[in-house]
C-alpha cells in the first residue's frame, strides 16, 4: 500500500516525537518564552510600559517552565501559568495574546489530558481570575469593561475548545481501534466456531451413512450365507438387495463427500438431494432385507416438515433401526409418528432382549462407556438438540430397548432452557412410561 509524501513525514514527525518528548518540549517552552517577552514589552499608543520588568520577566518564566512537567501534572501547570498572568496582567502589563501564550498552551493540555468535569473546574477558575485582572488594570482604563472582559475570554476558550476537541477524537480513535481488534477476535472465534460445527455435521453425516448401510450390508450377507445351500432363490434375492444397499451407500456417501469439493461453481453438477422421510419405504425395505421387520404407525394429520427436520428425522430413524439390526435380538421393530400441535414424536423401539453391546453402553446413565464403544444415541442427541428437539434412549422395563424424540416442526436454535425444552421433556417422559 503506498502512502503520500504528507503522510510519511506526519509518521516521522509522530514518531520523533514520541521518542524524544523532553525535546520538544523544550523547544516549545522556549516558543512560548519568546511569545510571552514579546507581548510584555507591547503597549498601547501614548502610553508608558510599567516599571515591573524583572517580576514580570521572573513570572513569566516561571510559567513556562512550569509547562515542562504538563504531561505529568497539567493541573499544576495550569495553577502556576494562570497566577502568573492573572499578576503580570495586575501589574499593568497589556492583555494580549502573545501575554497569554503561556496559560493558553496549559489550558490546552489540561483539556487533552484530563477528563471534561477537571478541564470545566480549572478553566472556569482560570477565566474569572484573568477577567478580574484585566478589569482591574491600570493599563486599559480607557477600555470599557465590556471589551475588557470579552477578549480574555475570548483568548482562553479557544485552546479549552482546542484541546477538548483533540481529547475527543482521541476516544474516537481508540474507541474504533478497540471495536476493530474486537471485530477480529469476534470474527476468528466464530470462524473456528463454524468450522467446528461443520466438521461435527459432516462426522454425523459420514457416522449415518456409512454405519447404516454396512450394518444392514453385514446382516444381509450373513442372511445369504446362511440360505446359501437350502434356499438358493432367496439367497439371489438377498444378494440383489445387498447390490442395492452397497450402491445407496456409494451414492450417499458421493454426496456427503461432494459437498466439501462444492466450489459454488453453477456448471458444477447438482447433488443429490438430502434423504428425508419420504424414503422411509426404502429403509423398511433394505432392513426387511436384511432379516429386521419393521411395522410403521402415524398418529395425527401429518403436516410437512422444513429440510433440516426431514433430514434429522430420517436420519435418527435409520441409526436407530441400525442399532436394533446390529445389535438387538429380535426380528421386529416398531416406529411411531405422532404429530402434535407444532412438534413430531419419533418412537423406535423393539420387543426382545437387547444384547450386551454398543446400544447397551449407549444409555444415559454409561455415557463415558458409549462414547468409547460408539457414537450412534450421541449422534442422535446432538441432531435432535441442533434443531430445537430432545432425545431419550433406554431400556424398557418389559424389555427390548427404545429411541424417543421430539422434534419441532420448525427448526430453532437450542437455547438449553426454556419452556420449549420442557415440553420436550413432559412428551418425551409421556413416552417413556407408555407401555
Amino acid at each position: 500500500m503506498t502512502t503520500s509524501p504528507e503522510r510519511r513525514y506526519a509518521d516521522r514527525i509522530e514518531e520523533f516525537s514520541d521518542r524524544h518528548t523532553f525535546a520538544i518540549d523544550v523547544v516549545l517552552v522556549m516558543a512560548l518564552m519568546g511569545c510571552a517577552t514579546l507581548g510584555s514589552v507591547l503597549t498601547l499608543p501614548g502610553a508608558e510600559p510599567p516599571d515591573q520588568d524583572r517580576t514580570a520577566a521572573a513570572l513569566l518564566g516561571l510559567s513556562c517552565l512550569s509547562l515542562l512537567k504538563h504531561r505529568t501534572h497539567p493541573r499544576v501547570a495550569v495553577v502556576i501559568s494562570g497566577v502568573c498572568a492573572s499578576t503580570v496582567v495586575g501589574l499593568g502589563y497589556l492583555l494580549t495574546p502573545l501575554l497569554l501564550a503561556p496559560v493558553m498552551a496549559a489550558l490546552y493540555w489540561l483539556a487533552t489530558l484530563t477528563d471534561r468535569r477537571t478541564t470545566r473546574a480549572y478553566g472556569i477558575t482560570t477565566l474569572v481570575a484573568v477577567i478580574v485582572a484585566a478589569a482591574f488594570s491600570d493599563s486599559m482604563d480607557h477600555i470599557s469593561l465590556l471589551l475588557r472582559t470579552l477578549g480574555p475570554l475570548f483568548w482562553l476558550l479557544l485552546p479549552l475548545a482546542a484541546g477538548n476537541m483533540t481529547r475527543l477524537r482521541r476516544a474516537y480513535l481508540a474507541a474504533v481501534q478497540a471495536r476493530a481488534e474486537h471485530a477480529e477476535r469476534t470474527r476468528e472465534e466464530e470462524a473456528r466456531l463454524r468450522v467446528t460445527e461443520e466438521r461435527m455435521r459432516i462426522a454425523r453425516e459420514l457416522h449415518d451413512v456409512v454405519a447404516h448401510h454396512m450394518a444392514l450390508a453385514n446382516a444381509q450377507a450373513g442372511t445369504a450365507a446362511h440360505l446359501a445351500l437350502t434356499s438358493p432363490e432367496q439367497t439371489k434375492a438377498i444378494l440383489t438387495d445387498l447390490t442395492g444397499t452397497t450402491s445407496s451407500a456409494l451414492r450417499e456417501l458421493k454426496a456427503t463427500l461432494g459437498l466439501l469439493r462444492q466450489n459454488g461453481d453453477p456448471d458444477s453438477a447438482p447433488l443429490e438431494p438430502s434423504p428425508g422421510l419420504a424414503r422411509l419405504p426404502e429403509l423398511v425395505s433394505a432392513c426387511a432385507s436384511a432379516g429386521l421387520k419393521v411395522t410403521v404407525t402415524t398418529d395425527g394429520e401429518p403436516q410437512v416438515l422444513s429440510p433440516g427436520v426431514d433430514l434429522t428425522a430420517y436420519r435418527i430413524v435409520q441409526e436407530a433401526l441400525t442399532n436394533v439390526t446390529k445389535h438387538a435380538a429380535t426380528q421386529a421393530a416398531h416406529v411411531r409418528f405422532e404429530y402434535t400441535g407444532s412438534r413430531l414424536t419419533i418412537t423406535v423401539s423393539n420387543d426382545g432382549p437387547v444384547a450386551a453391546g454398543a446400544t447397551r453402553a449407549s444409555a444415559p446413565a454409561e455415557s463415558d462407556s458409549a462414547r468409547s464403544r460408539g457414537f450412534g444415541v450421541m449422534g442422535m442427541r446432538e441432531r435432535a438438540r441442533s434443531i430445537g428437539g430432545d432425545l431419550c434412549a433406554g431400556h424398557r422395563p418389559e424389555g427390548g430397548f427404545e429411541v424417543t424424540t421430539a422434534l419441532p416442526l420448525q427448526p430453532y436454535a437450542a437455547d438449553g432452557g426454556g419452556g420449549s425444552e420442557q415440553a420436550s421433556d413432559e412428551v418425551l417422559r409421556g413416552q417413556a412410561r407408555r407401555p
